[in-house]
C-alpha cells in the first residue's frame, strides 16, 4: 500500500512539475501570431509620418500587439538619419517598446550606421528577416 502511495505522490509531483514548467514557458514565449514585424523601405516622409508611425505608435500604446519590431531597411535609412522630425519620432516608439533594428548592409551602404546606433537603433545584418518569416510572425510592409 505505502508504495501505491509513493507512486501516486510522484505521479502528481511529476504532473504538477510538467504543468508549471509548460506555464512558465508560454510565459516567457509569445504566439508568432502575436508578433508583428514593420519593414519600413521608403524614402517617402509622408509615408514614415502617415503609414509607418501612425500604426506603429498607437499598436504598441494600445497593446494591440504582444511585441512589435520596426525595421528601417533600405531608402528609409537615408531617410531617419536625416530628418529630425522622424529621429523624435523614432525615439519616442523606442521609448514605448516597439524594437528597433536597422539593416546593415543598408546603412553602411548609405554612410548612416552610426547615425542609426546613436538613435538607440540596433544595427546589424538582418538575416532576422527571414527567421521573423520562417517563424510566422506578421509582417507588414511600407
Amino acid at each position: 500500500m505505502k508504495c501505491k502511495t509513493l507512486m501516486v505522490v510522484v505521479l502528481i509531483a511529476t504532473a504538477i512539475g510538467f504543468m508549471f514548467s509548460h506555464r512558465v514557458d508560454a510565459q516567457s514565449e509569445k504566439p508568432a501570431n502575436e508578433q508583428l514585424v514593420i519593414v519600413w523601405s521608403s524614402a517617402d516622409r509622408e509615408v514614415a509620418l502617415n503609414m509607418v508611425f501612425m500604426y506603429a505608435t498607437p499598436s504598441r500604446q494600445l497593446g494591440m500587439w504582444d511585441d512589435i519590431t520596426l525595421v528601417v531597411w533600405g531608402p528609409s535609412a537615408k531617410l531617419l538619419a536625416d530628418d529630425e522630425e522622424l529621429q523624435i519620432h523614432i525615439k519616442h516608439m523606442i521609448g514605448l517598446g516597439v524594437v528597433v533594428k536597422a539593416c546593415k548592409l543598408c546603412a553602411d551602404h548609405y554612410g548612416v550606421s552610426y547615425k542609426l546606433e546613436e538613435l538607440g537603433i540596433t544595427v546589424k545584418y538582418m538575416k532576422e528577416l527571414t527567421d521573423y518569416i520562417k517563424e510566422g510572425r506578421n509582417i507588414l510592409t511600407f
